[in-house]
Order: C-alpha cells, then structure tokens, then sequence
C-alpha cells in the first residue's frame, strides 16, 4: 500500500495550437476566439510545469497530442484530392470546419478518459476508458487516437485493462476525468468514487443556456465497466446554474485530492446530501475534509475567470499537500486571499500554494488539472508502463529542444490551411513517438 502513489501523465501541447472558441460554454475559448496563439510558448509553458512537479519529486508522465489537421476526419467527411488540394478546399468552403479538425485539444488529457485504479476494481486491475466527448465535434475526432496512446503507454495485460469509449451519443455524452474525483486515506487503500453529471434524469433540474455534457447514463456505465463498488461509488448531479455560468467541467468548480475535497458552494446540487455520503462510506486512514469556497468570498464568474478549481492538488514527498495554481488566481484580489485563507487553515492539510504561467492553455479554457490525467500505481504498475513514457530530466531536455525545433511561435486560423503546417506536425510527432517509444500511434504512420 505504501509502495503506491499518484502520478500525473501531462499532455503535450500540439504544433496547432490556436484559438477558435469551438466549445459552447467555454467562456476563455469564446472571449480569445481570432486571436493569434503562440504553439511553443504553450508547449514550453506545460512542459515547465511538469519538470517542476517532478522536481518536486513527484513522478511525471507525458502523453503525445494528436495529429492536427485530422485529414482522415476531412476525408470521411466527402473531401478527396491531394492533402494540399484538400486543406484549400475546406478553408474555402468551411473555415468551420477546418478550425474544428485542427484543435490541439487533445492536451487536456484530463479528458482523455476516466481510470480506476487497482484498489477499487472488483478484478484488482486498472481499468481505462477513453471519453467519447461527444458533445463537441473538434473533441469527438479524440477517442480513437486517445485509445491508441492509453494502451501504448499502460501496455501490459497483466495489470491494466482497456475498454473501448462508450457510444457517442448525447445521452452517453463522457468527457472523462474533468468530471470524476477520487477521495481516500492513502492512494493505496479503497476510496470512495465520484462521479459528476450534469444532465440526468427527466425529472432532474438541467442548464438551459449552455448544454451539459457529462451524463448520469455514462457515469453509470463507467461504473460498471470499471467494476466498482456500488457503496462506494456516488453519482451526484452538478449545479445546472452553474453550468450555464461558463462551468462546463466539474473540475472548473471542484477538485478532490485523497481525503480533500475543494468545491465552490455552488457546484453541487445538495452538496450537504454529498458530504454525508462521503462520511458514512469513508474507509481511509485519515478522516475526510471538505473546503467550501463561500459565494460570498468568491463568486461563480470569479471562480471561472481564475480557474481556481482547476488547481492540481498534490503530495509531494515529505509529508504536505499543495496547491498548483495558474497565475490568473494571482490577478484575482478575491481568488487569491481565498488561496491563501485555505493555505494558512490549520484545520486542512494543504499548506502551500505555487504559481504557474498557463496563459496559453488558459485561453483555451483550460488550466493546470486540465493538462494532466491522474493514475494511482502500485510499485509493479508503475513498472509496467512504457518507460519512455515517464519524464526524466534528460527526457524533459529533449522534449524542450523538439519543441523548439518543430513548433511555430506564432499562428492564426488561416495558417491552419498551410501545408507546410502539416507536414511540420507530422515530422514533429514522428519524432516524438521515438521520444517516448510509443511505436506507431498515428494514422500517417500506419
């Protein structure tokens, strides 16, 4: 049990990064649509952060973004021709069209999927699941390379098992562990599994102005694939104002990290109901505690124009949990003396607080939670995934100079058409597959 831990598998920031505001309730991705991005700086910025975690001696894995423009999408879709003529094509007719299968998305890997680990599964295995995001069509072109990089990264039979996304249909909409959370004592011991929706039954309150994404249908059969514990598994309805406030993720309103769990008073629809649940099925060694962000102190817009939720809470070696924030809770007079109110609490266990520049990925919509998927690993586990998936300081060199070497500095959705763009990405992630030894993940290279 104490030979397990959590690791957090970052996502790469893809060559294409750029700013269409294609998310519906996104209010960041809405307000820096048009604007120029900066691909390298924001690959440099994720980077920076996961050296910085591992540093902290936390071990850190990476996860590859996805080919982009998605010329396979295009071509499903009626376009034929050179892969030139094509981009031409679609730039032409559906600018729409092409921002959509050219997001570089793929890098919040907090929406790659949902995990179980070994000591909540019936079968003592750990369980994935790529989400089908099927809400969004540049999020629904994922799944399928998500899988590939999933079972080339966590490869061995004996100790994780796969499961194929659910059905990509509105009523399965699954958008992966941006809406999932597990509480518990030690990472090794069980924990209790939450999982949060925002559209359920016909008789449950649901947002009007933007759509909810996360479905109780698919939380219950994420349950069931992973074999978890009814008693100790939990579905609980998000607050449907707080959805059409711009809060399209539980994880921009709420984030839990082994017995905490950090929430806006507003998230949760009966987060008294939510307490005592978590109280009454508590298994852990150490006792549950919950940290409930008043309205009063920080309001929803607050809360999601600074992404104060979607702060990763971690456990560094040395006893201790933290806070890793992006720099937009600094520029927040409110969010931040909330920060550091929690911070100086002696009744909680985090004590510290660090800053991180995300401006890229946050005007996307997506801070530091979002960059990185969570897996709980025994010792023999963590041993049996793809070595050249873990970041090391020489591999963090490499991976800074690839960057460097294959990335634009500068780019706007016209250069989306650029073939030249192509032809960089699929040089840059060819290169990348032999970084991290994860053989031939793409569809250019099969």
């Amino acid at each position: 049990m104490h030979d397990t831990h959590e690791y957090n598998f970052d996502g790469l920031v893809g060559p294409t990064h750029n700013y269409a505001g294609l998310a519906a309730g996104n209010l960041a991705s809405a307000r820096n649509a048009d604007q120029a991005s900066d691909p390298r700086g924001a690959a440099l910025q994720g980077l920076h952060k996961a050296q910085a975690l591992q540093a902290l001696g936390l071990r850190q894995g990476i996860l590859p973004p996805q080919e982009r423009p998605n010329l396979a999408a295009l071509r499903r879709l009626g376009y034929s021709g050179r892969d030139r003529d094509v981009l031409a094509k679609v730039r032409a007719e559906a600018p729409g069209l092409l921002a959509a299968v050219s997001s570089a998305s793929s890098m919040w890997t907090a929406n790659a999927g949902t995990v179980a680990p070994s000591a909540d599964t019936a079968d003592g295995l750990v369980h994935f699941t790529p989400a089908n995001l099927c809400s969004n069509l540049h999020r629904s072109l994922e799944p399928q390379t998500s899988a590939r990089v999933l079972a080339a990264t966590f490869a061995s039979s004996a100790h994780f098992v796969h499961h194929e996304a659910l059905p990509a249909t509105p009523a399965m909409g699954d958008e992966g562990a941006a809406n999932h959370t597990r509480l518990c004592g030690e990472y090794g011991e069980p924990g209790l599994q939450l999982f949060v929706y925002g559209r359920g039954n016909d008789d449950e309150p649901a947002p009007i102005r933007f759509p909810a994404r996360q479905t109780r249908a698919a939380c219950e059969a994420l349950a069931r694939l992973h074999q978890l514990s009814p008693a100790h598994t939990r579905l609980q309805l998000q607050n449907p104002a707080v959805v059409d406030a711009g809060v399209f993720h539980n994880d921009v309103i709420a984030v839990g990290n082994r017995e905490v769990l950090l929430y806006h008073e507003d998230a949760f629809v009966d987060a008294a109901a939510l307490r005592q649940w978590i109280g009454s099925q508590w298994r852990g060694s150490r006792a549950p505690v919950f940290i409930e962000v008043p309205r009063a102190r920080v309001s929803v817009a607050e809360a999601v124009s600074s992404y104060l939720f979607n702060s990763q809470l971690i456990c560094p070696p040395g006893g201790g949990m933290q806070m890793i924030v992006a720099s937009e809770c600094q520029e927040h007079p409110r969010v931040w003396d909330e920060i550091e109110r929690i911070v100086a609490d002696p009744t909680n266990p985090i004590t510290q607080v660090r800053v991180f520049d995300l401006r890229q990925s946050m005007r996307n919509g997506g801070g530091p939670a979002c960059l990185r998927l969570r897996v709980v690993l025994t010792a023999d586990e963590r041993d049996a995934v793809n070595a050249g998936s873990w970041l090391t300081p020489e591999r963090y060199d490499a991976l800074v100079a690839w960057v460097r070497q294959h990335y634009r500095d500068r780019l706007v959705l016209a250069d989306l058409a650029d073939p030249q763009l192509l032809d960089e990405t699929r040089t840059a992630l060819d290169r990348l597959t032999q970084i991290l030894g994860l053989g031939s993940i793409y569809d250019f290279q099969r």
